[in-house]
């Protein structure tokens, strides 16, 4: 007589359901952190709202209702005041930051290529003189600087100020560049070079095709830092070439008798508008272009 084969003892399904619960700290430590989370995009969201809020006001509702009141006459003449005021100096902040950023992005990496894969005697101190310029306060240059502006005959233009942001952006661009390539394995130029590819060859159809992240980095960053400048605009533009941070110091501060808070609000957003927009739309592919060059490789 065989022996019965002894069937498994089948788990109760209540059982298997009740050990895939979530842990209950878990749980709490995921709210508190979701919680305070959303309390701090409040905080951040609050005076961005004040502002938008206050910029669809007419003057007198903005006497007789308070910060956070909603409009009660919807009213764009405050944008459009704004706007009128600070246009010639908005176009100003464009001519200066678009050259700027490709000029300054197209050194960056060329250098990060050059200190990353051909490497020469000296190339590390140089590179540590180099960063040297990313920890240079803003002030200290501002004499040299405006020496060295008029005599090369670009003070108190739009030029000057694309050649003095260029050299202070140089530095970061190239520190991005060279900490990016550093992940790029070397073989890549090395078979460029085995196929007879020269130095700009190997730069211009290899390296730039593969370092999408790493521009989107250095154009986010410079264009941030280049448009929000104001200590640069004021003290080396002329009147007709301040940028649009200059203009709207000026439009708040001069203001004389009745202080117009709808049109300083309106003309706030408009100075901050293409910065917020670059943020919105890239911002986690400036997250992802930092993190590229140490998952790289």
């Amino acid at each position: 007589m065989r022996d019965v084969e002894t069937i498994p003892e089948v788990e109760p399904a209540t059982m298997r359901l009740s050990e895939r619960k979530p842990d209950t700290a878990r749980i709490v430590n995921r709210t508190i952190v979701y919680g305070l989370l959303i309390l701090a995009a409040i905080a951040f969201l609050i005076p961005m709202f004040i502002l938008l809020n206050t910029s669809f006001k007419t003057l007198a509702d903005v006497r007789t209702g308070t910060l956070v009141s909603l409009p009660v006459e919807f009213t764009l003449e405050p944008w459009v005041r704004a706007w009128g005021t600070l246009r010639g100096y908005f176009w100003n902040s464009v001519r200066m930051v678009v050259p700027a950023v490709a000029i300054s992005t197209g050194i960056g990496a060329v250098n990060g290529y050059v200190l990353s894969k051909w490497r020469f005697r000296g190339s590390e101190a140089f590179f540590l003189a180099l960063m040297m310029g990313c920890f240079i306060p803003f002030q200290s240059i501002l004499l040299p600087m405006s020496q060295l502006l008029g005599r090369l005959g670009l003070s108190q233009r739009i030029a000057g100020l694309v050649l003095t942001h260029v050299v202070y952006g140089v530095p970061f661009t190239t520190l991005f560049f060279r900490n990016y390539y550093v992940g790029i394995p070397d073989a890549i130029v090395e078979s460029g070079k085995i196929d007879g590819a020269t130095f700009l060859g190997i730069f211009f159809k290899i390296m730039l095709p593969i370092s999408g992240p790493i521009i989107v980095v250095a154009v986010i960053w410079q264009t941030t830092q280049i448009w929000n400048d104001f200590l640069f605009g004021v003290s080396f533009a002329g009147s007709q070439s301040q940028p649009v941070t200059v203009a709207l110091n000026n439009l708040v501060a001069t203001t004389t008798g009745i202080t117009e808070h709808n049109v300083n609000m309106a003309a706030a957003l408009i100075a901050a508008f293409p910065t917020l927009v670059i943020y919105v739309v890239s911002g986690r592919y400036f997250v992802r272009g930092l993190t590229a060059g140490s998952l790289s490789g």
